[in-house]
């Protein structure tokens, strides 16, 4: 039982990769907006980028990690099936 509600919170795709993604933008925009007001000038701008920034960086490591399970799950069932290969 526990084990299905693991796999809930398991990324296992790159559609949903990009869902979450999406979800982590516009809550980090939604933020750098908030910090825009609360610091005007160039302060609330720097932490506005810095907030995208993150996703861009958070986003290309769940695409990267997305990638290298894939493959190495393909190259796992290429060794226990050599024939399929």
């Amino acid at each position: 039982m526990l084990n299905k509600i693991r796999r809930l919170f398991v990324i296992k795709t790159r559609f949903e990769a990009y869902l979450i993604i999406y979800a982590l933008a516009l809550g980090a925009m939604t933020r750098g907006a908030h910090y825009t007001l609360q610091y005007p000038g160039w302060g609330g701008y720097l932490l506005w980028a810095a907030t995208a920034g993150a996703v861009f960086l958070g986003g290309a490591k769940i695409l990267d990690a997305i990638r290298y399970e894939q493959e190495a799950k393909a190259k796992a069932e290429a060794e226990v099936n050599p024939q399929e290969a």
